[in-house]
């Protein structure tokens, strides 16, 4: 109340109940940071939230076009429009949600939770039907293109609002770091289900390849025992089985993201009416210079890590020569990645952000130099995948950890900016598609120019060379580039103890305010 009204209120004090009195009580601030701390149980239930995203796309990435060639048996060129079509839709699905979000009314389950819960079951359906070889054989790449897209914008919408819900579980730094770190834990340990459930259930599934590079020959289908091939429906059936298993396991894991997490109000943001327009809030959120800087940084560094993940399997089997070594290597560079995220997180909270962006993603390059330079020998590849997922966990990490930074900057600036998380949110994972689909368009051209030779048991040397390129030596260069752009990135660990006691500073002002006002209110309907 204000210091005017003191002696007005103290008279008409026996006409008050008790509630109001003590509601005008200011919290202290032990007891707001007590009420904001997260348990590990809450953290738990809201990593899990991360694992669909990741089984399912692990699974997507790996082996969505070998299915399409050999399993579903589609033309090449109608599996690289399948494949890049998705990709790019992907991408745009992102803003398009964030948008749709940002419109989105409070609810007594939240704003975020009810795209999470109503999306679910259509996620399911349609990544299942994405397994499912349709018995038409001219309208397959129709069919395929269908519910890719489908299920890339309900998975959107799974993923938009659960990277969004950060802000939203804690108003604390520490614990929204915190969760972070499980969360990614967990979303490392989605990728290894998903290569590990995908790749031991289809494993056994392969076509034979080609003897003759040129492809005169046809693949041969033997139900041989002895040499354990099967046939091209048990196949199918294995990769339905997969799908199966996978759908599963995101229905599981929604469940218990929804039923474990409970969604907060930031406490400034009820004193709102209506939220930012999209467009407004849009060009606010990309005229913000800390933002612009890390999703310029983690731009290059993403596209180098996703031009090793999508080249990987074909550099494994054909530079290296580990054909049956590569569900093993990536397992290696999975569970690497798993391990040390735990380090990572105590790394960041010691040295500070930016000193473990420099030393975490820097770490990878001696070894893809290694790699470049040595001929193939078993025993290194699987010292060089270890390296390899130290520095994936510090990619996977840091990211989603710096970003509620950049978002806290923006809201001490912009104090009355409701609305705009989901929009920091949907475009940073629109740019980091964007630059999957680059990295896929650049590999495709590259491996067309060096003349590859699809289902070919060896391949031509210029394509040897080019794999080796694409794994090494340009990964390189791209993390060097984001790493040179992280020096502009404004926001050090002074600048965060800063934003955060300004933070907490709004925060206490908008609860006092809140108190007041309804004291006042109740005030004079009882006078």
């Amino acid at each position: 109340m204000a210091k005017g009204e003191g002696a007005e209120s103290g008279s008409a004090a026996g006409l008050l109940p008790t509630g109001i009195l003590q509601a005008g009580e200011r919290p202290s601030q032990k007891e707001l940071k007590k009420k904001q701390q997260l348990s590990i149980c809450n953290k738990l239930c809201y990593a899990v939230g991360g694992a669909p995203y990741q089984v399912t796309g692990c699974a997507l990435g790996f082996f969505l076009q070998i299915y399409l060639l050999d399993v579903a048996q589609v033309d090449p060129f109608s599996a690289s429009i399948i494949l890049f079509v998705g990709r790019a839709w992907d991408a745009f699905t992102d803003p398009l949600v964030g948008f749709c979000i940002s419109k989105s009314s409070w609810t007594r389950l939240g704003c975020l939770m009810p795209w999470i819960i109503f999306s679910t079951p259509l996620a399911v359906i349609a990544y299942f039907l994405i397994w499912f070889v349709p018995d038409f054989p001219q309208g397959q790449a129709l069919w395929y293109l269908l519910f890719y897209c489908l299920f890339e914008t309900l998975v959107t919408c799974f993923h938009v609002p659960y990277s969004a819900l950060t802000m939203f579980i804690s108003t604390e730094q520490s614990e929204r770091d915190s969760a972070t770190a499980y969360r990614m834990t967990v979303e490392v340990l989605g990728t290894v289900l998903g290569t590990a459930i995908q790749g031991q259930i289809v494993g056994q599934a392969d076509t034979p390849c080609l003897q003759d590079p040129n492809g005169s020959a046809v693949a041969l289908e033997v139900a041989n025992h002895t040499h354990g091939t099967t046939s091209l429906r048990e196949t199918q059936n294995a990769y339905l089985l997969a799908a199966g298993v996978i759908a599963s396991i995101y229905v599981i894991c929604a469940v218990i993201l929804t039923l474990g997490v409970r969604e907060q109000r930031e406490p400034y943001e009820t004193q709102q009416a209506e939220p930012m327009p999209f467009f407004r809030g849009l060009r606010l959120v990309m005229s913000h210079g800390p933002y612009i800087k890390l999703i310029a940084g983690f731009l290059f560094t993403s596209l180098a890590f996703m031009l090793v993940e999508g080249n990987f399997a074909l550099f494994c089997t054909y530079t290296l020569g580990f054909r049956n070594e590569f569900q093993n290597l990536l397992l290696a560079i999975m569970l690497s990645a798993t391990f040390t995220i735990p380090i990572w997180q105590w790394f960041l909270t010691r040295f500070g952000k930016k000193t473990a962006v420099y030393f975490g993603i820097s770490s990878a390059v001696p070894f893809l130099i290694l790699v470049a330079l040595k001929k193939s020998n078993l025993i290194v590849t699987y010292v060089v995948a270890v390296a390899a997922g130290i520095s994936v966990a510090a990619a996977f990490l840091l990211p989603w950890s710096m970003l509620p930074d950049v978002i806290d900057d923006f809201h001490l600036k912009q104090p009355r900016s409701r609305g705009t998380e989901p929009i920091f949110f949907s475009f940073y994972v629109f740019f980091t598609k964007f630059a999957s689909g680059v990295s896929l368009g650049i590999s495709t051209l590259s491996l067309d120019f060096a003349g590859y030779q699809t289902r070919g048991c060896s391949q031509p040397a210029r394509v040897k060379f080019t794999l080796k390129m694409l794994v090494t030596m340009v990964p390189i260069v791209l993390i060097l580039l984001g790493l040179l752009l992280f020096k502009l990135y404004p926001i050090d660990e002074e600048k965060r103890r800063q934003n955060k006691k300004a933070l907490q500073a709004l925060r206490e002002e908008a609860s006092s305010s809140g108190c007041s006002d309804t004291d006042s209110t109740e005030l004079a309907s009882i006078l």
